[in-house]
């Protein structure tokens, strides 16, 4: 009897062996010879389909079809630039190739369909965005340069290029579709603030829209500060303000007396009216749905727009998802800001972690305590804040501690953080709901609670929380019992990588492009041959050849498959961004 087996090889032992192979019976020297030293397929299949039947099943449509029904969509110019394979041909020795190189060849030729169709579609989305020539063209002004001239300290390399690029897109009747990333505390807010007045300036109100109450309150509360000695008014819209608040800020947005509008999604209820909204500011911009921030945008006349986010983007990201935005990136961070200690903790440490509060205690400091669940769960085994607050209380009688979580009602949460703010709070036990934004120069340690359960940019996000004052700050790791090889990768990566830029490469790496984006690109990133990790070569020519082409003939008029199968793979996702 002859066999024909494949499989992964297994070299861990003293002679190499098959892993779970897979073989069939050979019985003729011809079907042998048909079947050695080929490539084979592996499916998805199961019991009721095994491999076998299925590469036979696959085999016979692919033959049978390929050729009748695939139809070329790449003009015929990229085709034979780069020696592609055919559509059919590629589809053919994707199942079947007859050798590595015939294989590789169609799997470039189908990434390079997934990116060039993505860049083509992104550059129609863009078209249709700056399609718009009824924007307001906004300049700063005197309240922008009073700004600036009342800064304490000065504005790094990277700050100056923001603000010089928004303002150019600014000045321009087109609206402004930009995003503003940078690493957590490299100064946006300042950018943006920077932004709304010059747009003050011009006559018109700003909206900056934030995904929490507690973020929303800071904004707020720093630009009141800022606004108010130039004789201009800020107002909050959250949905925790009583009803005659609420009709206030509702009459100021309406009448233009109010000047900058923060909220979070309050801002685009139906009962909201601007008098001559120009500006929205989106922080947080990957927390907020397409709809969501149309909605928003819709309340002004082709209002300019610029999204913000502290979870740097990488650069394969940039030109592919994000590919219709413009990009500033801050990089610097403020002069005078610490890098922060990154340190792991067993378990059994505990005792060692308490004697570092009490150090931090005398020194008149705060210390957040982050936990993954608000409940205990038995089931995932993970620490809750619930209970990690009743243990510290019951361990640190002497400290003022409090706890914060989504379920808390926004009155409380406002006045939990205005009293740690404050400093009347020593130890803050919360949830990831203080992740985003929240500011507190006196916060010298955090202490993460099973932190291998936290991907690498909310990590990153809430070791930011620390080191916003003079004072060197810490980012305490602990380790859970049952850690796994994974959350020690991440813990690891924390500790030896203090840069938001690469450790979202990282990010990128472990989890994928389609975790690393969310469900809001669900249908953007799901391509089944690209990868945007190993395929950056192959996205640059997908990109430039869109360009190309769409430079000249930006309708595709010219093109009629190549248009019909754009909107055949992303019609669903192009449509909603198009309405932005």
């Amino acid at each position: 009897m002859t066999l024909a087996i494949c499989g992964a090889i297994d070299n861990n032992f003293l002679t190499p062996r098959f892993t779970h192979p897979e073989f069939e019976i050979l019985n003729e020297d011809s079907q042998a010879s048909s079947i050695i030293g080929k490539i084979f397929p592996v499916y998805h299949a199961n019991s009721d389909m095994p491999q076998k039947t299925l590469r036979k099943l696959i085999n016979s449509v692919v033959n049978k079809y390929a050729s009748k029904c695939l139809i070329e969509f790449l003009p015929e110019k990229i085709l034979s630039h780069y020696g592609m394979m055919t559509l059919s041909e590629a589809v053919r020795n994707i199942h079947m190739p007859s050798d590595s190189h015939d294989y590789i060849r169609a799997r470039n030729r189908l990434a390079f369909d997934e990116l060039f169709l993505l860049q083509s579609g992104i550059i129609m989305r863009r078209q249709k965005f700056s399609g718009h020539n009824n924007s307001q063209s906004l300049k700063p002004g005197a309240n922008y340069n009073k700004f600036l001239q009342n800064l304490t300290f000065k504005l790094t390399s990277s700050q100056e290029l923001a603000i010089n690029e928004i303002l150019d897109d600014l000045a321009k009747n087109t609206p402004m579709n930009r995003l503003l990333q940078g690493d957590v505390g490299s100064g946006k807010t300042l950018v943006a603030f920077a932004a709304m007045l010059a747009c003050v300036d011009s006559g018109y109100q700003a909206a900056l829209m934030a995904p929490t109450e507690i973020l929303a309150w800071q904004h707020y509360e720093k630009l009141r500060k800022t606004l108010e000695p130039l004789g201009l008014k800020a107002g909050l819209l959250i949905g925790s303000l009583k009803s005659s608040e609420r009709n206030q800020i509702l009459a100021g947005l309406a009448d233009g007396s109010i000047n900058i509008i923060v909220g979070t999604h309050s801002i685009f209820a139906e009962r909201v009216n601007f008098s001559n909204l120009a500006l929205v500011i989106v922080d947080e911009q990957h927390r907020f749905g397409v709809v969501q921030r149309n909605n928003l945008i819709s309340k002004g006349l082709s209002p300019h727009v610029l999204a913000m986010t502290a979870t740097p983007i990488p650069r394969t990201l940039i030109m592919s998802i994000y590919g219709d935005l413009e990009v500033s990136s801050l990089h610097e961070l403020p002069p005078g800001r610490k890098r922060i200690n990154t340190i792991s903790f067993a378990p059994v440490q505990y005792r060692k972690v308490l004697e570092l509060i009490h150090e931090a205690i005398s020194r008149n400091e705060q210390i957040y305590w982050v936990c993954p669940l608000i409940d205990e769960n038995d089931e995932k085994d993970l620490s809750a804040v619930t209970v990690i607050y009743e243990k510290l209380k019951n361990l640190l009688p002497d400290l003022n501690i409090a706890i914060l979580h989504g379920k808390l009602s926004p009155d409380i949460k406002s006045q939990v953080m205005q009293d740690f703010s404050d400093g009347r709070i020593n130890l803050l036990v919360a949830t990831v709901v203080i992740e985003v934004g929240v500011d507190v120069p006196n916060a010298t340690i955090i202490i993460i609670q099973d932190a291998g359960q936290f991907g690498l940019a909310q990590l990153h996000q809430l070791r930011g929380r620390v080191g916003r004052g003079k004072a060197q700050s810490t980012c305490i790791l602990l380790e859970g019992r049952n850690i796994t090889p994974e959350g020690k990768a991440r813990i690891t990566a924390m500790i030896n990588i203090s840069d938001g830029f690469k450790l979202s490469e990282q990010d990128l790496l472990q989890r994928g492009p389609g975790e690393f984006c969310g469900t809001r690109q669900h249908g953007v990133t799901d391509f089944h041959a690209a990868d945007l990790i190993r395929d950056e070569k192959i996205l640059l020519l997908a990109r430039d050849e869109a360009r190309n082409l769409m430079r000249q003939d930006i309708n595709l008029d010219s093109e009629p498959a190549l248009k019909h199968e754009i909107f055949r793979r992303l019609g669903r996702v192009l449509e909603l961004a198009i309405t932005s």
